[in-house]
């Protein structure tokens, strides 16, 4: 064990510089709040192409964060593969770790949706697992803070060149004649990569893809039945009371799938958005060593968000697959 106490002394090192470079750089250029905005910022070359009735697309932030999102999903599924073909019995290192999630989501899946758990695994593994990587890019250093430079009709900042070639913004200067924060020049930040679940198209497409493919999977297994669950006029030749009541709980239903969309979405959207904020605010006002409290904090939220989200798929897949009322009788028969 004493071979690799050298390695550990030279990781505080380096921490310990980090921290210290940290604390100075925040002392000689403190950090500046930036521009929040809720829409994903367009990189400034303008649009890719026009479309006739959608009009103009252009390429935003988090658009290259989902395609950097889906890169490491391929990276992480050739590693696994990888080992998977090597023949080693016990996997190690980031292939034993890494099945070892996946088979805890198939138990989970197994033990609550039974024989239907081989068609909706693959949904809830990746969703948690895209979930997840979105959620984590925003602690990765550069993300949300460097980008280019615009020019701004409000909210802007003046800059500072730190090196040749490379600015930063500063705090605009204050006028001590008025007592008013003046800034010559006016600029605000586009980060070349912004957290992809503080857009909200992608919380919204994945919520759609959820609610979705849940009627898709209740369809396969009740057939056309399924639709009793929100329209069911059975009851009117039995008894017209019962039956009114049936019909209005199928409506109420039928309008608690459309609730589930805006749920997932903002869900989603805005406890990740709000942590984005968060650390933004914390990193303008504090050093560096109290900003790390959060970041951790930012870890978990991450892991809870993509956990519920995809726990709350499966569970409604699940639900949806089982028989209800009269089929279900029929079933169990």
């Amino acid at each position: 064990m004493e071979r690799f106490r050298p390695f550990r002394i030279k990781n505080r090192y380096i921490v310990l510089a980090c921290i210290v470079l940290g604390i100075v750089g925040w002392i000689f250029m403190p950090p500046v709040l930036p521009h929040i905005q809720v829409p994903a910022e367009a990189y400034p070359n303008g649009p890719l192409f026009t479309l006739p009735i959608i009009g103009d697309f252009y390429w935003t932030n988090t658009l290259t964060a989902m395609l950097i999102a889906d890169i490491l999903l391929v990276i992480i599924a050739v590693i696994v593969r990888r080992a998977a073909m090597s023949g080693e019995l016990i996997p190690s290192g980031f292939s034993g770790a890494f099945e070892a999630i996946v088979e805890a989501i198939y138990n989970l899946t197994e033990s609550t949706a039974g024989k239907w758990a081989a068609k909706i695994f693959p949904f809830f593994a990746t969703l948690f697992l895209l979930v997840l990587i979105v959620n984590w890019t925003e602690l990765i250093p550069g993300v949300d803070t460097v980008g280019f430079l615009e020019e701004a009709e409000d909210h802007g900042y003046p800059v500072e060149q730190v090196v040749p070639g490379v600015y930063t913004i500063v705090e605009p200067e204050e006028d001590t004649e008025h007592g008013e924060e003046q800034a010559e020049h006016g600029f605000t930040l586009i980060p070349f990569v912004r957290t992809l679940s503080t857009d909200l198209n992608f919380t919204l497409a994945l919520a759609l893809v959820s609610v979705t493919m849940t009627q898709v999977f209740g369809v396969q297994s009740l057939g056309f039945d399924y639709f009793s669950k929100f329209i069911n006029i059975k009851g009117f030749s039995k008894n017209p009371v019962f039956g009114g009541i049936d019909f209005f709980v199928g409506l109420l239903e039928l309008i608690s799938e459309f609730s589930k969309i805006i749920s997932f979405s903002f869900r989603l959207f805005g406890n990740i958005f709000a942590g984005t904020v968060l650390l933004f605010v914390i990193g303008s006002l504090l050093p560096v060593i109290v900003p790390s409290i959060f970041l951790m904090l930012e870890f978990f939220v991450g892991v809870i968000q993509a956990l519920v989200f995809g726990m709350l798929t499966m569970v409604f897949m699940s639900m949806a697959v089982a028989g209800h009322g009269d089929h279900g009788e029929e079933t169990a028969h």
